[in-house]
């Protein structure tokens, strides 16, 4: 079975830095893209940035310069640096990936999407 789980959140005073990870585990083959959405108190789910399988990458205006995507192939795993934090980035941050994996009841390779349960950011002095 397939999961997906965020982990690194937590308080941190304005300016500082955390790197979030979101890791797959289960039969993998590969995890192809991986989209990190926040969601703060009161507001809907944005989108933050995104990794292709390929390399290509997306930032929200918000987070371009400071907010960094990145791959482990090995970890299976896609990692969000997130540099000079502000208090707006206080949310809960969640990972969802595009991942092709050994569907074991079909005995062949399927891809599906799986979020993760969320971890959460809080920025605040």
């Amino acid at each position: 079975q397939v999961q997906v789980v965020e982990s690194g959140g937590g308080l941190v005073q304005p300016g500082g830095s955390l790197r979030l990870s979101c890791a797959a585990s289960g039969p993998i083959s590969s995890i192809n893209t991986v989209y990190w959405y926040r969601q703060a108190p009161g507001k809907e789910r944005e989108l933050v940035a995104t990794l292709g399988s390929i390399g290509t990458t997306y930032y929200a205006d918000s987070v371009k310069g400071r907010f960094t995507i990145t791959r482990d192939n090995f970890k299976k795993a896609v990692n969000l640096q997130m540099n000079s934090l502000k208090t707006e980035d206080t949310a809960v941050y969640y990972c969802y990936a595009d991942i092709t994996h050994l569907d074991i009841g079909k005995g062949r390779e399927t891809t599906a999407s799986y979020w993760g349960q969320g971890t959460q950011v809080t920025v605040s002095s």
